[in-house]
């Protein structure tokens, strides 16, 4: 099933007061890291979080499972530099989350 302690597990969650932004960030980072991607990055398509709207922001995420490492590390940050976000945008990356909201 890979799932920790046999694997990582990443998840990318984009934020934004307009679900159209959010949903487009998301979108263009799962692009990217699908470029980028080896055959040992599980990359899930991208999703609503389950509680998909927090303070009036709304919530997108991406789970991928692999083994940690930096070439991994670095392919995720080149997927996400390389987009231009607004300023009210927030995109994190949680390493093997406690939870997954």
């Amino acid at each position: 099933m890979k799932y920790p302690p046999f694997c990582d597990i990443i998840k990318i969650e984009v934020s934004d007061f307009e679900e159209r932004t959010a949903q487009g960030v998301i979108n263009a980072v799962y692009e990217n890291l699908l470029k980028t991607n080896e055959k040992k990055m599980q990359i899930y398509a991208p999703m609503p979080s389950p509680i998909n709207k927090i303070k009036s922001r709304y919530r997108y995420r991406i789970i991928i499972k692999c083994i940690l490492g930096n070439n991994i590390i670095s392919k995720i940050n080149k997927s996400i530099n390389s987009i231009k976000v607004a300023n009210n945008t927030r995109i994190s990356i949680d390493i093997n989350p406690n939870n997954m909201n």
